[in-house]
């Protein structure tokens, strides 16, 4: 239980330091996002209303930076994270609604898939060592090396300007209504093969390698042994005995990189102009839309963090040791 609390504890400490950078970042960045929203929104938005916007969106001059503070914080703790300057008068948290299901259903089964598929290659890698399999290593490891927007343009080039197999670009055919229908959900899956393609391509390699290494490592414990002495079935020493142990850290590797599925693979994102959180980061980055650019981070860290403790829950509950005092 003081593994637990103790954790607890450094994950509130964690997100209070987390959420007071986020709020001084923008503050601190040249450029006013005030006058530049009125000056983007001529004629509609007169100059006279520069000190009401400013009230409005938490940035009046005649209040301190600690009040601003106090009032951040009063209004996270409401659900309240403001209204965005590029999409005005739209709060953050229904823009942040719109491109994370986006993101989540892309690079969240994208990353099912190479997790999965990565950690079997890599048992049966690491459990047949030093025969032909090893030679998938390399060839694994070329690719995850590629930059990924350089093998994201390789791909556009070969599977959609060459042969014309998939969209270049989007997330679904623009003359569909976004509804749940047979019709737009195989246009989503369409547009999105090739993105979720290049993403598997790119990060199995390390999902193979961490638990080839483990199997080979773990292959030599005497428990093993043990098992193989007592006769059981190859298939059954590998998976029950040494896969079962060897996956203890990709377990925890996983958890965390579900927390970086909300954040989306940025450069993926603006390659393929697919509307997730990270071509909504991009743009809110190029219009300083400060209160867009504070959400997504916000929700980026609080994503990583429950990964985090997910991930401490989960390796504390399969390998009891890691709660055991020094």
């Amino acid at each position: 239980m003081r593994f637990f609390l103790r954790r607890g504890l450094f994950y509130v400490i964690t997100f209070w330091a987390a959420v007071t950078i986020n709020f001084f970042i923008p503050r601190i960045m040249p450029g006013d996002p005030v006058r530049a929203l009125i000056a983007r929104n001529q004629g509609r938005i007169p100059s006279e209303a520069e000190a009401s916007l400013r009230i409005l969106f938490g940035l009046d001059q005649d209040t301190t930076l600690w009040q601003q503070y106090l009032d951040y914080w009063a209004l996270l703790f409401r659900g309240d994270l403001g209204i965005s300057f590029t999409y005005f008068p739209t709060p953050v948290s229904d823009v942040i609604a719109q491109a994370l299901p986006w993101t989540i259903g892309l690079v969240g089964i994208a990353t099912i898939l190479s997790f999965t598929i990565g950690t079997l290659l890599g048992t049966g890698i690491g459990w047949r060592r030093g025969t032909w399999a090893d030679s998938l290593l390399p060839i694994s490891t070329f690719f995850s090396a590629v930059p990924y927007f350089w093998l994201a343009l390789i791909a556009i080039t070969i599977f959609s300007v060459t042969l014309g197999w998939f969209p270049a670009s989007g997330s679904y055919d623009r003359s569909l209504i976004p509804m749940w229908s047979w019709e737009f959900v195989g246009s989503v899956i369409y547009y999105g093969t090739l993105p979720a393609l290049t993403i598997v391509i790119s990060s199995i390699s390390g999902w193979i390698l961490g638990m080839r290494n483990m199997m080979v490592t773990v292959s030599s414990e005497d428990y093993v042994t043990v098992a193989q002495a007592k006769g059981l079935s190859e298939r059954a020493v590998m998976f029950g005995y040494a896969a079962r142990n060897a996956i203890l850290p990709q377990v925890s590797s996983f958890a965390l990189s579900l927390g970086f599925i909300v954040g989306g693979t940025l450069v993926m994102e603006i390659v393929f102009s697919y509307q997730g959180i990270g071509y909504l980061l991009f743009t809110a980055v190029a219009a300083k839309d400060y209160p867009l650019m504070q959400g997504i981070f916000l929700v980026i860290t609080v994503a990583v963090l429950i990964a985090n403790i997910v991930a401490d829950i989960a390796y504390g509950i399969l390998d009891p040791r890691t709660r055991q005092e020094g």
